[in-house]
């Protein structure tokens, strides 16, 4: 049985090709979602952009037929442009009544519930909207079109049992034929069967079909940084590694994504060359309340928001003069060319080649800005993720509907891709 949607205006700025998302289905769209969608056209943010390219998708069905009318989309279904009238805000309840958007929202919604034959749905990422749907008998649903349940997000490790002499075969020789297949590049930690103490941690490596060898850091540390889980001996062999292009890392507040990953970028780039520089990005959202425009030129401006980079970075600086192997100070690695730190702001149609990128607080990025960064990487470029899905600060994402989770599900199962999740503490 076909259904009817509704769809809100954050659907729309979230995804402006949500029109295409729903079937065979058929689609309503309240005029005031239109008159919200015009007011942010003119921004220059991510949310502009999709207002824009929205507002270009109807104007291109408008041409087809009357939108009040309807008119069939590609799927299968149809789509409608509603009118807002004061009598239909006579049916909602008195404390629902005051002219606001969400309110004729819900007005043009309870209408059409009222006189389709079909099942009424309201799709909105406001959680205080579905409550209020609810609560005056329209089934509400958020939008989940491209969402990964964090609850079943990849860990990008796993367990392995295995005969004693298969684990001193693989200490032996370094690589181990395996039966049964896992996703490419994923840890693994070998167990003996018959002693559990008796372990070994291997990738896996799908062309071979064979548990390999970790890239080791050295004896040292990077930079002084040293593994101190498996969780983290698995992330070091993958920034370490060149054959994997595009690593994710995923874990809590504090358990050293960004030092992980800037220490193996230091490693790579200013160690070894493999790299011409270390490029260390990040979104700009503010945590609170936002303290408006701040003085001075660019570097100035964006040293507020890069300033967790520069802790990082001084923090293995400080730690590399303390075992007397190199004094390089932050700003001589920035005038040698080989650290640069920059906003996302400016990343669209540029091609960085040869270069380990960084891109930190990732999970504040939509799956669109994602694909925007993921497709800047030229040839011999390294891509880093790190981020964690429980402290976004994007109004438009959340935790099972951001950028960072969306690679690490569409990612998973390529060969130049690796992931861990749940990273600890205490790497110093």
């Amino acid at each position: 049985m076909s259904k009817t949607f509704v769809l809100d205006t954050n659907v729309i700025l979230h995804d402006p090709e949500a029109l295409f998302r729903f079937e065979d289905n058929d689609l309503v769209i309240p005029m005031t979602v239109i008159e919200e969608i015009d007011r942010f056209k003119k921004e220059l943010s991510e949310t502009g952009r999709n207002a824009r390219q929205f507002s270009r998708i109807m104007d291109g069905l408008r041409s087809k037929a009357k939108l009040i009318e309807g008119v069939e989309l590609e799927t299968g279904g149809h789509l409608r442009v509603d009118l807002y009238t004061e009598e239909l805000m006579k049916s909602l309840p008195p404390e629902l009544r005051s002219d606001q958007g969400d309110n004729r929202i819900l007005a043009v919604t309870l209408a059409a519930k009222n006189r389709a034959d079909t099942n009424v749905i309201f799709v909105t990422k406001d959680t205080n909207l579905r409550i209020k749907a609810d609560v005056i008998g329209i089934t509400a649903q958020d939008y989940e079109s491209d969402k990964v349940s964090i609850d079943d997000l990849y860990t990008g490790t796993c367990e392995v049992l295995l005969p004693q002499e298969d684990v001193d075969l693989f200490y032996s020789q370094g690589f181990l034929p395996l039966e049964e297949e896992f996703l490419p590049n994923q840890g693994l930690t070998l167990i003996d069967a018959a002693n559990p103490s008796h372990t070994a941690l291997a990738r896996y490596n799908r062309p071979l079909r064979q548990a390999v060898s970790l890239v080791r850091a050295p004896s040292d540390g990077l930079w002084g940084i040293h593994p101190r889980n498996r969780e983290q001996q698995f992330a070091f062999d993958m920034l370490l590694n060149d054959d994997i292009q595009l690593v994710t890392l995923v874990g809590k507040a504090g358990t050293g994504k960004t030092l992980l990953a800037i220490a193996a970028g230091l490693h790579k780039s200013a160690d070894e060359g493999q790299y011409s520089r270390l490029l260390v990005s990040r979104p700009i959202f503010p945590l609170g309340r936002d303290i408006g425009f701040l003085p001075g030129d660019i570097d100035e401006k964006l040293s507020p928001w890069m300033q967790p980079i520069f802790d990082n970075v001084e923090l293995l600086l400080g730690a590399v003069e303390e075992g007397s192997k190199r004094k390089r100070g932050y700003k001589e690695l920035v005038d040698l060319g080989l650290l640069e730190i920059e906003p996302l702001t400016y990343i669209r149609g540029r091609s960085i080649p040869k270069q380990y990128m960084i891109v930190d607080e990732a999970q504040n990025l939509t799956p669109h800005e994602i694909k925007t960064i993921v497709t800047r990487a030229g040839e011999g470029t390294k891509i880093i993720l790190t981020g964690d899905p429980y402290q976004i600060d994007n109004p438009y994402i959340d935790s099972s509907s951001n950028g960072l989770t969306y690679v690490v599900e569409k990612f998973k199962g390529e060969d130049i891709s690796g992931h861990v999740a749940e990273l600890a503490a205490n790497l110093l």
